[in-house]
């Protein structure tokens, strides 16, 4: 028999974020969130001192990026424009979303958001939220006598 990890915060960010976005199609606040239905695509990984989210925003500007933390919530927000001079009236065909999008992430405890960092590259921002020392797990040598 195979032991297999349970990896619960994997399971609860999942749920939230399918939660997410059905009361967001469901329940739109506004006009434009009724219209706008673009979510980017977010990898969720956890390694033993960090949890790394990429967040897939090709083709939008990092001035139009907005990343904030508050009540432990992580919110990622920003736009993609269509190209300059152009119109959806100009396109035979759109596959892909433009407008403004939004993304939160409900932070463990054991995040330190004092050490949040972010980069953004090749259209993917890369959000590292280190976790708390005490929260690491420690290696307790056993001494022989």
């Amino acid at each position: 028999m195979v032991a297999i990890r349970w990896e619960p915060f994997k399971e609860l960010v999942n749920l939230q974020e399918r939660l997410n976005k059905l009361f967001r199609e469901a329940f739109p606040r506004t006009q434009e969130e009724a219209t706008s239905v673009w979510t980017p695509p977010v990898d969720v990984f956890e390694k033993e001192d960090e949890i790394v989210l990429k967040v897939e925003i090709p083709e939008v500007d990092q001035n139009e990026i907005e990343l904030k933390v508050e009540d432990n919530t992580l919110t990622i927000q920003g736009e993609r424009k269509l190209e300059e001079g152009t119109t959806k009236e100009d396109y035979y065909r759109m596959e892909r979303y433009y407008g403004k999008f939004s993304r939160s992430f409900s932070l463990p405890n054991t995040v330190d958001q004092n050490k949040i960092k972010a980069t953004y590259k090749d259209g993917v921002l890369r959000i590292v939220l280190p976790k708390r020392e005490e929260t690491r797990p420690k290696q307790i040598k056993i001494e022989v006598e």
